[in-house]
């Protein structure tokens, strides 16, 4: 069976609305059957349990990132994969001042910290006895050095942060 082609705007804005001030869309007509039938002016879709992003089943086939939909709904055509960010890293939040273009780099720039040491772009060295700052730019990680305390380990990483990521910099 052929994959079905990627929904169109012109097809995106005959089905539904979306309001670029509450990020929501809503069906203009009644439809589908099923744990996918909806009355007109339902909100389309759900948020998924394990990333949090909005997702609907749009023309038998699963949209699993709205915020896309939002961005060919208000641009008109359909943006790169992993380009558009949510700035305040709410990936429930499509309103559309809180998305953003950006460069798969600048959207993984823009990530919470995920470690153990509690802050962005640092982590232990049991053998060194020192704490390592890196930072991943365009797929490559630079050493930024080796430091006696976690705070100039990470100032280091903020920095590079700035100079790399700009605004798109998530330091925490």
């Amino acid at each position: 069976m052929a994959a079905k082609e990627p929904i169109t705007a012109e097809r995106l804005r005959e089905l539904m609305t979306y309001d670029p001030d509450t990020g929501l869309f809503r069906w203009k007509a009644a439809g589908g059957r099923g744990p996918t039938s909806h009355h007109s002016g339902d909100i389309v879709g759900f948020v998924s349990k394990d990333q949090g992003y909005w997702r609907a089943w749009v023309d038998g086939r699963l949209y699993c990132g709205m915020h896309r939909l939002a961005s060919l709904y208000m641009t008109g055509k359909w943006p790169p994969k992993d380009s558009i960010d949510h700035h305040d890293l709410d990936g429930s939040n499509n309103r559309w001042s809180n998305l953003r273009e950006a460069t798969k780099s600048q959207n993984s720039a823009n990530r919470r910290s995920n470690n153990s040491s509690g802050l962005k772009g640092i982590s232990w060295d049991p053998k060194r006895r020192r704490w390592c700052a890196r930072i991943t730019v365009r797929g490559r990680t630079m050493h930024l050095g080796w430091f006696p305390c976690k705070i100039a380990a990470h100032l280091a990483y903020v920095v590079a942060a700035d100079k790399y990521f700009g605004e798109f910099a998530r330091t925490s």
